[in-house]
């Protein structure tokens, strides 16, 4: 059977017949779901090994329930309700419980207590389904920090708002920003990822086709972003997400207003380095191109941007 031949970007593949194609992909799917399955059953048993005082909230035991506070409610998808009401009392009682004289160190460290607290529940607030769960253990077992599930929540939120049916992905990983990409996209849309590690790669696309995604919803292209990117063709991408080398986040930049059409968006994820980037005693390459980064999306004429605190910091902007 003759090699298929991607005359853009300059690389060639083997295509089977669609009867080949079918049954390799029931194996592939086959096999994925044999290796979820195990990971959820030995995730079950320590949860099940685990006392429940582990997971109940000690709160009230310093500074006791709200006066007028809700009866408590189950716990869904790893987030407690709590009625507005009470939730924009503790607002306010955070904002006037220090007093004028507490010195500025204590208030700085009450301001940033609050931005964890925060962030954990965004995260606790997206259910994510086996798949998703076992491409991060896979994530977390190479060596590679994947997006937290409020980054990936808001990823998916933006594809959708976007209709975006065409992705650029910098930074393949094991596929878990990859599923959020696609749920959000039109179901015609095609994401492509580029990763240096065709293992990585080879994670993200089992965990696709588990998800249920056609074989021709994602193009992988292994090899460095700034080898790749150039191939790839002018104001065509909807949206670029970018979760590669901070150090040549510039460039990426470079390359994602060349990509996108006009009211496309370009996301950095990472942008808060774990919170390196508002330490000023760190002065490393990798942190100075991060803040390099975002100073120049803040001053940019081309770009509408927001840097939105969910997982470590998604810095976004529409391409004017």
């Amino acid at each position: 059977m003759p090699p298929h031949r991607d005359v853009a970007l300059g690389h060639t593949s083997s295509v089977g017949s669609s009867a080949q194609q079918g049954h390799h992909h029931i194996h592939l799917t086959r096999q994925f779901w044999i290796k979820v399955c195990s990971f959820v059953g030995r995730t079950a048993r320590d949860l099940q090994s685990t006392s429940p005082d582990h997971f109940r909230d000690h709160s009230h035991r310093e500074n006791g329930p709200p006066p007028d506070a809700v009866p408590a409610r189950p716990v869904i998808c790893g987030w407690k309700y709590r009625h507005p009401s009470a939730v924009h009392r503790d607002h306010r009682a955070r904002r006037v419980q220090p007093p004028s004289s507490t010195p500025y160190s204590s208030l700085r460290d009450h301001i940033i207590d609050f931005g964890p607290t925060a962030a954990t529940l965004a995260d606790t607030y997206v259910d994510e389904d086996a798949v998703l769960t076992y491409a991060r253990a896979q994530s977390a077992r190479t060596g590679v920090r994947a997006i937290g599930p409020s980054g990936g929540a808001c990823l998916r939120l933006l594809a959708a708002a976007l209709g975006a049916k065409a992705v650029a992905e910098i930074g393949t990983g094991t596929g878990v920003s990859g599923i959020y990409l696609l749920r959000g996209m039109r179901p015609d849309g095609i994401l492509t990822t580029v990763d240096p590690e065709p293992v990585r790669q080879d994670f993200a696309r089992e965990a696709y086709l588990a998800a249920g995604f056609a074989a021709n919803r994602a193009r992988f292209i292994p090899g460095r972003a700034l080898e790749v990117l150039p191939r790839l063709a002018d104001g065509q991408y909807d949206l670029v997400f970018c979760d590669a080398d901070a150090a040549e986040s510039q460039a990426y930049l470079a390359e994602s207003l060349r990509l996108l059409r006009p009211g496309g968006m370009v996301c950095f994820e990472g942008v808060f380095q774990e919170g390196r980037l508002t330490d000023p005693a760190l002065d490393d390459p990798r942190t100075r191109a991060v803040r390099e980064l975002v100073q120049a999306v803040r001053e940019s004429d081309l770009l509408l941007p927001a840097l939105l605190p969910v997982s470590d910091g998604l810095l976004c902007a529409v391409r004017r």
